[in-house]
């Protein structure tokens, strides 16, 4: 990135003004794909000569293991379970992802603040306070918005793990049904996120398309971004990228 920008007030304690990394987040809803791609990406990046840091949510080493602890007993109340992965996500950004990006690491991530913010917004959380609370996170340099509807998300989901009971909203809708809560949910969520999309300028890929397709638009807008790092391997590599074999399942 050409120049350090947050969104607010910033990490405390980071006082780079460059970093020569790319900060790249894959956004969308649950059972859309987002993990393949990460994968599919990072696998081709990396056979470009591109170092490769991959980070997503509740994966921070600080707290993952209390927020799935949390989530078990469903006992923490809306604003708790945001401050809770806030943590995460700053841990992560502090300790993994800046890091990686003055290291010159293409950052690849499965969601960023974004998906918090929807989250927060769709449970009834202060829309100004959940802005607020994340304005310690770092501007990427792209946000892939892997867009579908909730008629295609269904055999997705329903094909790979089965319906979840937060990506479903059933902690706070009140409906018993999995189905009707998901199709409840994810409908509020699509809803938030196409106001994030124009916000943020998010860069929308149609994931109602196969793997490979949604891979190859990924790949062509990415080859852009990073072609600074590494200008003549790109180069001489993406043409002769073959297509990637179709996964069994999705996340």
């Amino acid at each position: 990135m050409t120049e350090v920008q947050f969104y607010g007030y910033g990490l405390a304690g980071v006082h780079d003004t460059h970093l020569p990394g790319k900060l790249i987040v894959l956004e969308g809803p649950d059972g859309v794909g987002r993990s393949t791609q990460i994968a599919l990406l990072r696998e081709w990046l990396e056979a470009s000569g591109y170092a490769v840091f991959s980070s997503g949510l509740r994966r921070s080493e600080l707290a993952s293991v209390g927020i799935e602890e949390a989530k078990k007993g469903h006992t923490l109340g809306n604003l708790t379970m945001a401050l809770f992965y806030a943590v995460d996500f700053a841990d992560r950004l502090e300790r993994e992802i800046i890091p990686a990006l003055r290291a010159g690491f293409v950052v690849l991530t499965d969601r960023y603040m974004y998906s918090l913010i929807a989250r927060a917004i769709v449970r009834g959380v202060d829309e100004k306070w959940i802005r607020s609370l994340m304005g310690f996170a770092l501007v990427p340099d792209a946000i892939f918005y892997l867009k579908s509807d909730v008629e295609h998300l269904i055999p997705r989901v329903l094909g790979s793990r089965g319906f979840d009971y937060w990506e479903s909203g059933m902690d706070f809708l009140g409906n018993p049904d999995y189905y009707e809560s998901f199709i409840d949910y994810q409908t509020r969520m699509l809803s938030v996120f196409a106001a994030l999309s124009k916000e943020y300028g998010f860069i929308e890929i149609d994931a109602n398309q196969s793997i490979r397709q949604v891979f190859v638009s990924l790949r062509e807008h990415i080859a852009e971004i990073v072609r600074e790092l590494k200008p003549t391997q790109i180069e001489a590599l993406l043409p002769q990228a073959s297509d990637p074999p179709e996964p069994k399942t999705t996340t």
